[in-house]
Formats: structure tokens, C-alpha cells, sequence
């Protein structure tokens, strides 16, 4: 309401009110003065026990002999002896304004798990790990497929195959993959679910030691670990991939020329059509330049056959986000700042 009476006194208030979307008549009733309400103060109905009586109730409530007892309990006793205080609800209730209801049973009772969110603006930031199962030769056989993914280029720094899921083999995996691509301490972050592997000690000791900050997914909320679901999927989503594997060394041959193709053959359709290995090692801008000179080639050839714009080609994002922040909704003020530039 501020921001539509200073631009009413810029542009009057009939075109203020129009540009904001605001009724004159709220607008008007917004700007007279309104006395202060005064708040009446909470009577007390007739029928509510006295503050003595109230007393009382919590005083037998403490007894001795009713201190682990409900209040249904504790009435139907007290009514068998002939004695009659106030019904159990009122009993809640004056437990309640002494802050002594909870459950009494043991209940398991989950941590609020913070939503992740982690930025990633050059390759090396952010790495997202995970393992996966690949169906073995016979029923409840499987081999266990452990992918590391740099999130910004979508570069495959690591992989292995094994027959079981193993913190040693994670921390191999880790170790090897940092040591080859030459991560600093507190260069980079590990993202991964909440696993038995992620959450090992092993694991967490040596990512403490190497200065990789480790994060984990909430629970059940695959949505906290995108970009390596979407990397399993277009694994298992090839038409080569098979509904079985022999060995452990049949998932080795066939993921072994799979990962160089993601890496070298793919144009990821988020990576403005580059493939993950263009973008990992900071090629990206001289293959964009070749494309724009290609693509001005075809405009001065034949220009009539872009009728919108001339061609440019795929832009590669400048930012990778696990839980990007929500984006804030145009407040009042802002809306004037935008009609007072036009």
C-alpha cells in the first residue's frame, strides 16, 4: 500500500490503482486513519472451577496413587469412592495449562532432516554418488554398480562394478577418483543418499581427511539425488542393456564402452547439447564458437529459412543446483519499480 500511494502521487491515483491491479476503494479505505481496537479481555464463564478447585484437581492428579494413571482412570476411581471433581476433560485441560500432557509411550520420533541444497558453477564443485543394483544371472543374484558424477558436467569421474555393497570399496572408489581428477581440500563436496555405504565411518573419516565436505538426501525423497537417478536411467533405458548379467565381469564389458560414450559421444540435452567431457575439462566456449561460425554460415546461405532470428547455438547453463531456492514472488514495490522504467 505504500509503494501504490507513492506512485499515485507520481502518476494520480486512478492510474496507479489501474497499473497495480488495486480497487480504488481499498485503496482509499487503506489510507484512513482507523482507531486502535481495543482488545476485551477473556471472561471467565460461571460454570469453570475456581483457581482453589483447579488447584485441587492437579494436587490429586499428583498423588501418589493416580501419578501414572490417566485422567478416564482416575475419574472412574474417584466415582467408585464416591467422589466427584470435574470430568476427565477438564482434568486434560488442567494438565495441559500445567504443561504435563505428552505420550507417555516410548514413540519413535524422526530428526527434521534439512533439505539439501548444494550450487555447483565449474566442474569439481559438487560431486553425486550412488550405487545401483544389476540383476545377476539367477533370481536374487546382483551385482552392484557404484557411479561418481560431477553434477555440473555430468562427467562420470569414477566407476566400478562388485558383487557386494562395501564401504571399503566406496572409499577406494572415493580415493582413486579425487587423486585423478587432483581435488583440493575444501575444493569439493560429496552428495550422496543416507545408504550404509554413504553413512560408513570408513567413508566419513576418509572424506574428513581428503577436506571433501560430504551431504546427504533426505529420507525417501529421491528428488534430494537428480542427477544420479537421471544417470541410472539412461543407463538402463539403452537398448543394449540387458535384463541379465552373467558375471560381474559381463557388467564390467558392458559399462566399461557405456561410460566412454557418456563421457566422450553424448550431447546432454542440459549441457546445451555438449558432451560431459567437453564441459569437464573446459572446452565448452571453443566448441560453441564453432558451432555459432557453422550456424552463420547456413543464415548467409539461406537467410529466408530462419523466419524468427538468426540461429545460435545451445547455450551451456552457468549454474548446476541440487534444490535450487525457491524463486521470491514479485512484491507490490516491485511491481512499481517496473511500470515507473516503462
Amino acid at each position: 500500500m505504500n509503494a501504490a500511494a507513492q506512485l499515485a502521487g507520481e502518476v494520480g491515483t486512478v492510474a496507479a490503482c489501474r497499473s497495480l491491479g488495486l480497487a480504488r476503494a481499498s485503496f482509499y479505505r487503506q489510507r484512513r486513519p482507523r482507531p486502535p481496537r481495543a482488545v476485551p479481555s477473556p471472561r471467565s464463564s460461571h460454570r469453570a472451577l475456581r483457581p482453589d478447585e483447579r488447584h485441587g484437581v492437579l494436587e490429586v492428579l499428583h498423588d501418589e496413587r493416580f501419578v501414572d494413571q490417566s485422567p478416564p482412570e482416575v475419574y472412574a476411581t474417584l466415582l467408585d469412592e464416591g467422589t466427584y471433581l470435574c470430568s476427565p476433560r477438564t482434568m486434560y485441560r488442567i494438565l495441559d495449562d500445567a504443561q504435563e500432557v505428552r505420550e507417555r509411550r516410548d514413540l519413535l520420533r524422526h530428526p527434521n532432516y534439512t533439505k539439501p541444497q548444494l550450487l555447483a558453477t565449474a566442474p569439481n564443485q559438487v560431486w553425486s554418488w550412488d550405487i545401483t543394483k544389476l540383476l545377476g544371472p539367477a533370481k536374487w543374484t546382483y551385482y552392484y554398480l557404484y557411479v561418481l558424477l560431477d553434477i555440473f558436467s555430468r562427467y562420470v569421474v569414477g566407476w566400478l562394478v562388485a558383487d557386494r555393497e562395501s564401504s571399503a570399496l566406496a572409499q577406494r572408489l572415493v580415493n582413486e577418483s579425487s587423486r585423478k581428477e587432483n581435488i583440493a581440500p575444501g575444493q569439493l563436496a560429496l552428495h550422496s543418499d543416507r545408504g550404509p555405504s554413504m553413512k560408513s565411518h570408513g567413508l566419513c573419516v576418509l572424506l574428513a581427511n581428503l577436506g571433501i565436505t560430504k551431504t546427504h538426501s533426505r529420507p525417501h525423497v529421491s528428488n534430494d539425488n537428480p542427477f544420479s537417478e537421471a544417470q541410472f536411467k539412461t543407463l538402463k533405458y539403452r537398448p543394449d542393456f540387458p535384463e541379465r548379467f552373467g558375471s560381474p565381469e559381463d557388467a564390467r564389458a558392458f559399462c566399461r564402452p557405456f561410460f566412454h560414450w557418456y563421457n566422450h559421444d553424448h550431447h546432454h540435452s542440459a549441457l546445451g547439447l555438449l558432451t560431459p567431457q567437453v564441459v569437464h575439462h573446459g572446452l565448452a566456449a571453443r566448441i560453441t564458437e564453432q558451432r555459432a561460425v557453422v550456424l552463420e554460415a547456413a543464415y548467409a546461405t539461406h537467410p529466408e529459412r530462419f523466419v524468427r532470428k538468426k540461429p545460435t547455438p545451445p547455450v551451456l547453463p552457468t549454474a548446476a543446483w541440487i534444490n535450487p531456492p525457491a524463486r521470491p514472488h514479485r512484491s507490490p514495490e516491485r511491481n512499481a519499480e517496473v511500470l515507473r522504467c516503462q
